[in-house]
């Protein structure tokens, strides 16, 4: 079994509102924890099944392992929430490819990077949490700090990487293409992926956040993305998990973000955030492919009018894109003459198609974005401190069940972001500035 005592101890010197640094770092750190895993040795365990088919509850575990060794420059996080993320999702699934991929292409870059080359693979890539220790060079970060991560790893060894990050050749996810990630007890992050947790929230909900908010940062608002001005913007899944930041990053910055859900319960959490225009494709059953191999342009053309409905006769500015496959030929169809159409995943497959007369002709363009770098990711985290973006978490699993929380999202049955307990061992501690959660708490509560 994992070291329970001494988790447990870490566990209330974090929670004491006097701890020092010394005091944690005094704390003897356990030999084990636990983590959700996915095993080298299941990676075939899906050959021939269609990802619908594909059960996460199948391949995911509960692992006890061991504590890694802190080098340079990283810190060793307790971990008292995390959240599922759709590269948790792929991870559980072995699509599109299995990630021990990854970690095997790491292991020869650096020789810190061996440590990440397991039979096992810790997944997540969101957290919140208290600093354990810290390796040599990190002098921002002490034991003790309250904490959330960003899932941007970088050696910035290549130029490339010194105007943006995501630029260097070396960039991974962490809990993705890196080991040691969020959905565990303890994780081992670089110190420059930490940022100061809010602490109007309590430890599942500053968990939320982080890669969702800093992705849909980037893509709409940064000049790497779409730079996003007072503009009509078509916001895809516009209440999940992504989609729900990005409505309202649009909101805050004075945009009018129209908003594609698939149901009306979606539809009514969407009005409560503040949005307008919002377009339900299951009740006006759009049906952009005829079928497996051929797209519909007449519904794209009516998908197009409908846009043009909500907005006063105006085309969308902006589409933010993730869904892909699906929808990527509307996208392209509906932005206006000159737009944007900004894209960071392709939830529904990866192979987009689209008629490129409507991009040439009309001079739009299609901006890939990937995550955050540090300043973004900062920039996205400084707005969920001041209470100008609110946490989207609509229920939180303990780690134990956590193979049913990525389950939800690998269904699409969940809305905004569901959450994992890690070392909190209930809903609700965290909180640091009562006054300021009880001015924001019906946004905060919104989508449980």
């Amino acid at each position: 079994m994992p070291d329970s005592h001494a988790l447990s101890e870490l566990l209330a010197a974090s929670r004491a509102p006097d701890h020092t640094p010394e005091d944690i770092a005094a704390l003897p750190l356990p030999e084990s924890f636990r983590a959700v895993t996915v095993h080298k040795e299941d990676t075939e365990m899906f050959r021939g099944m269609t990802s619908a088919d594909k059960d996460p509850r199948k391949s995911l575990c509960v692992d006890e392992v061991p504590v890694p060794e802190v080098g340079p420059g990283e810190a060793l996080i307790a971990v008292m929430a995390s959240s599922v993320n759709y590269n948790t999702v792929w991870s559980s699934l072995f699509e599109p490819m299995p990630t021990f991929g990854f970690l095997e292409r790491y292991r020869p870059h650096l020789a810190v990077a061996a440590r990440h080359d397991l039979p096992y693979h810790i997944l997540g890539s969101d957290l919140a949490g208290v600093v354990l220790r810290t390796g040599p060079g990190v002098n921002v970060w002490a034991p003790g700090d309250e904490i959330v991560a960003h899932c941007l790893t970088v050696e910035l060894e290549n130029p490339d990487g010194h105007d943006d990050t995501l630029l260097d050749p070396a960039q991974r996810i962490w809990g993705f293409e890196t080991n040691f990630g969020g959905l565990a007890e303890i994780a081992l992050v670089k110190a420059n992926q930490l940022m100061p947790k809010a602490a109007h929230l309590t430890w599942e909900e500053a968990a939320a956040p982080g890669l969702v908010n800093s992705t849909a940062y980037r893509q709409l608002v940064s000049r790497n993305g779409a730079g996003m001005k007072q503009h009509n913007v078509l916001i895809w899944g516009a209440s999940g998990g992504l989609g729900s930041y990005a409505t309202q990053l649009a909101l805050a910055g004075g945009a009018n973000p129209v908003c594609v859900v698939s149901n009306q319960r979606k539809a009514e959490v969407c009005r409560a955030m503040g949005a307008g225009a919002i377009i339900d494709r299951s009740a006006e059953d759009y049906r952009f492919w005829s079928d497996e191999q051929t797209q519909n342009p007449r519904e794209w053309k009516r998908f197009g009018a409908r846009i043009r409905e909500s907005t006063g006769g105006e085309d969308v500015d902006i589409v933010f894109e993730h869904p892909g496959r699906e929808t990527f030929g509307a996208s392209v169809y509906v932005a206006r003459r000159g737009g944007t159409i900004v894209t960071c995943a392709s939830t529904s497959g990866y192979r987009h198609e689209f008629d490129n007369r409507y991009l040439w002709m009309h001079l739009k363009r299609i901006v890939g974005t990937h995550f955050a770098n540090y300043r973004e990711a900062w920039e996205a985290n400084r707005l969920v401190t001041k209470g100008k973006i609110y946490s989207t978490l609509s229920c939180t699993y303990p780690l134990a069940f956590f193979a049913l929380a990525v389950h939800d999202v690998h269904r699409n049955v969940h809305q905004g972001k569901v959450g994992v307990l890690c070392l909190a061992p209930m809903e609700g501690l965290g909180v640091r500035d009562e006054e300021m959660r009880a001015q924001h708490l019906d946004a905060i509560n919104r989508f449980r």
